[in-house]
């Protein structure tokens, strides 16, 4: 399709508005540092969004459709940085649905003159619905892994502190992480072929 061609040639006005909409998530000290801070050291935000927003951008404009696993690695570096930070899930992807509009717009011209039709601007807005699909997978794993990572510090930290005050001691040869250290001192926790449940 047409489309593709003029997407090209519009490609880093429209990289551009589409980073600008993304710094627009944050404060407005934040967005504008985001866009005007070229040190990538100083900006790391900035430099990620760009170079993120280039390397996706090039695989949707592209006339063939982009490689769903290609899509994923270059735009999960921007997502796992929206998922540390304190957006729920629905604006930690919000800056993808924008792209659309960014695109009409550059292409307004275009498409005034017949040269981009209606047709030619669905078939990119599907991409773009399958890359908001696949950034909120990203996201939720992301979520995900910090959840369980934050469990296991949460339960570490605790165990530890239970030892630190003789409440509870570790048995390796129980097969067991913990128990009440009374228990431990006491005996009555070994395993039995009968019971191998005894003493937990």
């Amino acid at each position: 399709m047409g489309i593709y061609k003029h997407l090209d040639n519009h490609a880093k006005e429209i990289i551009k508005a589409w980073t600008a909409r993304f710094a627009g998530s944050y404060s407005s000290d934040g967005s504008r540092f985001i866009m005007k801070e070229q040190d990538p050291f100083n900006n790391p935000i900035g430099a990620m969004a760009k170079e993120g927003f280039t390397d996706v951008f090039a695989l949707l404009a592209g006339k063939n459709e982009p490689d769903p696993e290609v899509l994923r690695q270059k735009l999960d570096p921007v997502i796992r940085l929206r998922a540390v930070q304190a957006f729920v899930p629905s604006e930690g992807v919000a800056f993808v649905f924008p792209l659309k509009t960014v695109v009409k717009e550059a292409l307004k011209k275009e498409i005034k003159e017949g040269k981009v039709t209606q047709k030619d601007l669905d078939g990119f807005y599907n991409r773009v619905d399958q890359l908001s699909l696949a950034a909120f997978d990203i996201y939720m794993a992301c979520r995900e892994q910090i959840y369980r990572l934050r469990a296991s510090e949460v339960r570490t930290r605790t165990l530890n502190i239970l030892k630190n005050k003789d409440i509870l001691c570790e048995v390796p040869e129980v097969g067991t992480e913990i128990l009440p250290h009374d228990v431990y001192k006491n005996g009555g926790f070994e395993k039995s072929d009968d019971d191998p449940d005894r003493g937990l």
